[in-house]
Formats: C-alpha cells, structure tokens, sequence
C-alpha cells in the first residue's frame, strides 16, 4: 500500500463537526471545566490555549473519554456520542497525541504501534512486519523522522514526540487533538509539523494546544481562550495578534525579558575539557566535548535534539558513566561521582525528563519541594523533619510560582505539564545552588510563566550564579545568553558572543555547518 493509500483507507467516512455542550467537570477542590462549549467544523483546526492548569488537557481528556464529564453533552456530526473510554473515542475516529507520552519504555517504535493496531492481531501470531511497513509508510509520507526498531528507552524526548504522531495516523485517526505537539521538536521539526498540518487541513479537523503563539497564529483558523476552566474569548486567531491573545491568556500585557547586563567577570565555574560519553546505544554522543561557563554568566547551548545534550546534562549530574574527559566544578573533579555528591557541591539541575527525573510523582508537592534539603535545617533537625517548615516553604513556593492545584499535599504526578514544571523550577531556583544546569526550562510553560522564569534566571545571573542553558527555543537562547555554543553530534562547532548570534547563523551551525562554508 503505498504513503498516500495509507491516509486515504482511513479517510472513509471524515467528522464533519465536532461539538462540546456545556462540558462541566469536577475534582477535589478544583471545577476543572465550568460549561465549556467548543466546536470544530470539517477542515478547521481550533486552537485551545490558556495558562498553565486553566483545564484544556482536562477538556480534550474528557473528548477522549478518559475522564466522564458531570455535565454537559458531545456531538460528532450531530449525533450525541457518550464516550466509557478511549477505545470508544477511537472508534469515532478522534486520535490524541498527549503531552505525557503514552509509550511502552520497554518495546520498539513498531511494538508500541502494534499495541493499538488491531488489524495486525492475526489468530496465534501479530504481524509485525505489516505494522513496521505501515510505521515506515506514514513516517515517511509526513517527513517524520522514526527508527521502527528502535526502542523507545533510547529515544531523546523529541524523537518520542514524532513517534506519538506517527502511532497516532497509523491506528487511523480522523480527527486530531494534539497537545503541546511541538514542545520537544527543533525549530526545523516545528516548522516541518506546521507545514504538515495545514496540508492535513484538506482530510482532518485538528484541535491544538499550544503555549507558542507564533504557532497559533501561523496554523490555527479559531481560538478559544481557558482561564480557570472557563471560555474567556473565543473567536477568528486572524483577528488578534499574538501580544493580544497572550494579555487574554494571563490578563496582563507580556513582555520577555532580555540579558542586557554588564559582564560580570566572574570565575571559571564549571570547566568541561575533551568530555567522551556514550549513549544508551552506545555510540559516543559526546566526543572531545569542551566548554566553560562563568559564575554570572548564562551559557547557552544551541543544537538539534539528539546531538549528545541529554547526555552531557547527565554526566555533569552524575546520572551517566563518563568514559574519558574532565568535569570541573569550582575546582573539583566532578566525573564519574555520584548525583547526591555533586548536590553537596552546590548544583542545581532542572532535567528534561520531568516526569522521571524532575518529581516523584506519588510524592506531594510539599515533599517534592525538598527532595534534596530534606536531611538540612530548615526543614530537619537532627534528621526529624519539620512538618510545619515544609508545609511554610510549600505554600510559599505555590503562591510565587503561581502552581495551580488543589493543595500542596497534591500528588505532583497530577498536575498538568506545565504546572509540574513549575514545581521543578521552584525547588531548583530557591535552594541557593551555585550553579544551575537548565535543560528546556520553559517546555510546556505558558507566557506568563515563561516571562516569570526568564526573569528569575536573569536575577540569578545578577547574584553570580553560573547557568548552563540547554534549549532548542532559539529566541530564548538569545534573549537570555551571554555567550550561545552550538553542539552537533557531540561537539561543539562554535561559541558565538551574545551580539553575534542571530536565527541564521545558528541554525547554519545546527545544521553541522560551518559559517565559512556558507560563504565559499
């Protein structure tokens, strides 16, 4: 069957509307959606934004039938549908790429698609060969770059993003709900997915959420704006700019800040020379890597995701053996000790896996803000915890932070993305490190958030603190960094002062150029 053939047998019967009535949903504590009513007609794509725990991956779980409304009604063209799970949802032919990745660790790319791909299911046997082909078919006729047999445990984040979309169009979604789709991909991958998703106009209706306005406004024909689970606005996306949309979003006017401070000429704080780390797969991600950063100077590093970045913020943190090379940390050797020694040490770590590294996610909240302080005063004394200092220092950070949740004694593996990041970056940024590594720290981050982080980053330039700043936001790498290093395929190709840098001559260097090459 050949690439086009593929979407087309799925194409059979198309949803030519979509209506929520009324939708009302209630937790402990919190009315997630209040009468929300939201439509999509055959060819549109809605775009659903909102800050950080305003209730949209609450609404579109809801759609899914993850969760049952209290109120409220679903109408598929026209027709009421009541949804008991996500088998029925798909049934109707809704597909949902989540913000939480639903794969197996464990299994190849092709497994995790033959897990939902009935079709393949013969008696005594699963083809698998049928379900690669198809995998190869649709990754390909997308541009979505997917290794069928590789296994999701050696995949970088941005990689796992693409499989949930290509396991979402095999299994022959018709209408999709995409939820922070582009939050992990590189520049050029967001680009290629919005170009993508406006081709599929023509055969989907597609509901996105999103935090990067640039994205709504490029791709999105409606939008409709949450705020503390109600419809705030909703209207033509060609109608209001994206500095409107964002005071609707945070009902204030959002302005991101810049580094425009002075050198700080401070010392050599982490000293990084001829670094050799080997991926889970065991080639070298990291081959002859050297950098430095200085206390009160951010550094940031610029690269396609899957050139050696979540191994290099592993092996500083200790979390990966190093095979050869130094790291030097205010004048300890730091490769090859453990995570909790190099805590000792003074570093701060904000982790692209947030999930399974950032939280424990049955912990709550309160206990998850003193994961690494909860042996030292002021939260234990002489290794009795102190219940009345933590739960102080809990509802502190919630208020600064703005953590949307019921209570601090919430799982933190309950919030919503963004809000899970937020509890991350409070216990991170508070604890007085001399040093932060920060790896995507506004992933998921509404611009409210987003402006609130980056100017806490800022004021821990001020105070001195050295920050390594790994990002594939290319104006954020701009806007914050003092000096920007460009690495590929484990290297660094180039270390551009904060005047030089600009989106060209970065993604040039991205892209395993050299800058002198473009010009012969």
């Amino acid at each position: 069957m050949g690439a086009r053939c593929v979407l087309e047998s799925v194409m059979e019967e198309r949803i030519k509307s979509l209506r929520m009535e009324d939708i009302t949903k209630r937790f402990p504590g919190v009315l997630a959606s209040d009468h929300i009513s939201l439509s999509v007609e055959e060819g549109e794509i809605l775009a659903l934004v909102g800050e950080n725990g305003a209730g949209k991956t609450t609404l579109m779980n809801i759609l899914m039938g993850i969760y049952q409304q209290d109120e409220g009604r679903i109408f598929i063209n026209g027709e009421e549908v009541h949804f008991k799970g996500p088998d029925d949802a798909f049934k109707a032919g809704l597909g949902m790429v989540h913000q939480q990745y639903m794969l197996v660790p464990g299994m190849t790319v092709t497994e995790n698609v033959a897990l939902g791909y009935k079709q393949a299911w013969k008696p005594l046997r699963l083809d698998l060969s049928m379900v690669r082909d198809r995998v190869m078919q649709v990754s390909q006729h997308y541009g979505l770059a997917v290794n069928p047999d590789a296994y999701v445990w050696q995949l970088s984040v941005g990689e796992q993003q693409r499989v949930e979309l290509v396991k979402t169009l095999c299994l022959g979604a018709r209408f999709l709900i995409l939820d922070e789709p582009t939050s992990a991909l590189t520049p050029q991958e967001t680009d290629e997915l919005i170009d993508l998703l406006k081709r599929m106009k023509d055969e989907l209706s597609i509901i996105f959420i999103s935090h990067k306005l640039n994205e709504v406004k490029s791709l999105s024909d409606k939008i409709a704006i949450l705020r503390h689970g109600k419809v705030v606005f909703s209207g033509s996306t060609d109608d209001y700019s994206s500095r409107q949309i964002a005071a609707m979003m945070t009902g204030h006017e959002i302005t991101l800040p810049e580094n425009k401070e002075h050198d700080f000429n401070g010392a050599e704080a982490l000293s990084i020379r001829n670094l050799c780390v080997r991926s889970d797969r065991g080639f070298l991600a990291l081959d002859g890597f050297t950098l430095d950063v200085k206390q009160g100077e951010i550094v940031g590093l610029a690269g396609v995701s899957g050139n050696g970045q979540r191994e290099l913020a592993e092996a500083i943190n200790g979390l990966r053996s190093v095979e050869s090379g130094s790291i030097n940390f205010f004048g300890t050797e730091i490769a090859g000790r453990s995570a909790s020694f190099i805590i000792s040490q003074g570093m701060g770590y904000i982790p692209e896996e947030r999930n399974v590294e950032g939280i424990v996610p049955s912990f709550s909240i309160r206990e998850n803000f003193i994961l690494k302080d909860s042996d030292r005063p002021p939260f234990a004394k002489h290794r009795i915890i102190s219940r009345k200092a933590v739960s102080d220092n809990a509802e502190r950070l919630r208020d600064s932070f703005d953590i949307r949740c019921p209570g601090v004694n919430t799982p933190a593996g309950s919030l919503s993305g963004g809000n899970i990041q937020k509890v991350i970056l409070a216990r991170e940024l508070t604890r007085s490190p001399k040093f932060l590594l920060a790896v995507y720290p506004t992933r998921g981050l509404d611009m409210g958030a987003i402006e609130f982080i980056h100017q806490e980053l800022l004021k821990k330039r001020r105070e001195g603190i050295g920050i390594l700043l790994i990002s594939e936001e290319l104006e954020e790498l701009m806007n914050l960094s003092d000096r920007i290093a460009v690495i590929y395929k484990g290297r660094i190709q180039k270390v551009l002062n904060h005047g030089e840098a600009n989106k060209e001559n970065l993604g040039i260097l991205m892209a395993g150029l050299k800058e002198e090459d473009d010009n012969e």
